[in-house]
C-alpha cells in the first residue's frame, strides 16, 4: 500500500496507490466524505472500498481532498474538491496509460464529487455511489447519467434519507442504455456502523457480475487500527 503524493491544483495530494500487477488493469479511484465533518481517505468504507477494488485486480488510489490531512490547500465547497478528483484521476491514468477501464467510487459527499466527476470523464464506465446526500446536493447535473453504476444506501440513515434518495434513483433508472442498480442495507445508519461487513459484500456482488466474476465468499471488511472518522 505505497503512499504517493501528487499534484493538486492547489498543492500536493497525499494518497494511497495499490498498482495491480497485471499490465492494463483496469483503475478505481475512491473520494472520501465531508473533510469538515472529519471525512479522511482512511474512512472505514473508504478503507475497504480500496481492498475490494484491489482484490478484484484494479489499481486503486485513495486519497485526500485538498486541506484533510497532509494535502495543501482549503475546503472549497465543493468546486475545488472535483478538481482534486480530476487531479487523482490524470494521476492514475498517467501511472496506468494502458488501463482498459476506470471506476469511480464515492462516500457520501465524495459519492456526490464523483457523480460529477463521471460526468465530465468519459472514459468512467462504472460507479459505486454510498449514501448519497441527494437532499443536501444538487444532483441535477445528472441528465443523463453517462454510466451503469450501484447505489448503496442505509434504511435508517437520518442525514440523507432514503426517499431523497429513491426519488434520484428512479429518475435515472428511466434512461435508456444504462442499468442503474440500487441495493438497501437493512439497519444501516449514514456510517454504516456495525454495518460495513455487508455493505462491502454487497458491493462485491456487484463488482463480480460487473467484471465477470466467478463467485467467491464475501470478504470480511477490515479495521482501521486508531480512530477512524466516518463522516
Amino acid at each position: 500500500m505505497p503512499e504517493v503524493i501528487f499534484t493538486g491544483p492547489a498543492g500536493r495530494l497525499e494518497g494511497r496507490f495499490h498498482p495491480s500487477k497485471q499490465r492494463g488493469a483496469p483503475i478505481a479511484v475512491i473520494l472520501h466524505p465531508h473533510p469538515q465533518f472529519g471525512g479522511t481517505m482512511n474512512n472505514q468504507i473508504v478503507y475497504n472500498l480500496y481492498y475490494a477494488f484491489a482484490e478484484r485486480g484494479f489499481s486503486v488510489l485513495r486519497f485526500n481532498f485538498r486541506g484533510v490531512g497532509r494535502s495543501q490547500g482549503n475546503f472549497d465547497h465543493g468546486q475545488g474538491e472535483l478538481s482534486d478528483a480530476a487531479a487523482a484521476l490524470d494521476w492514475a491514468q498517467s501511472i496506468n496509460p494502458e488501463a482498459r477501464a476506470c471506476w469511480i467510487a464515492g462516500v457520501s459527499f465524495g459519492s456526490w464529487i464523483g457523480m460529477q466527476l463521471l460526468m465530465r470523464r468519459p472514459e468512467i464506465e462504472g460507479f459505486i455511489s454510498i449514501a448519497p446526500p441527494a437532499n443536501r446536493f444538487d444532483y441535477s447535473f445528472l441528465a443523463p447519467c453517462p454510466s451503469s453504476g450501484l447505489f448503496v444506501h442505509g434504511d435508517q440513515d437520518r442525514v440523507a434519507p432514503l426517499k431523497e434518495v429513491m426519488a434520484l434513483i428512479e429518475k435515472l433508472k428511466t434512461q435508456k442504455g444504462i442499468l442503474i442498480e440500487h441495493a438497501v442495507i437493512p439497519g444501516a445508519n449514514h456510517f454504516f456502523e456495525n454495518c460495513v461487513d455487508p455493505l462491502i459484500a454487497e458491493i462485491g456482488v456487484y463488482l463480480d457480475k460487473r467484471l465477470d466474476n466467478p463467485t467467491k465468499r464475501p470478504t470480511p471488511a477490515r479495521a482501521l487500527k486508531g480512530p477512524t472518522p466516518s463522516a
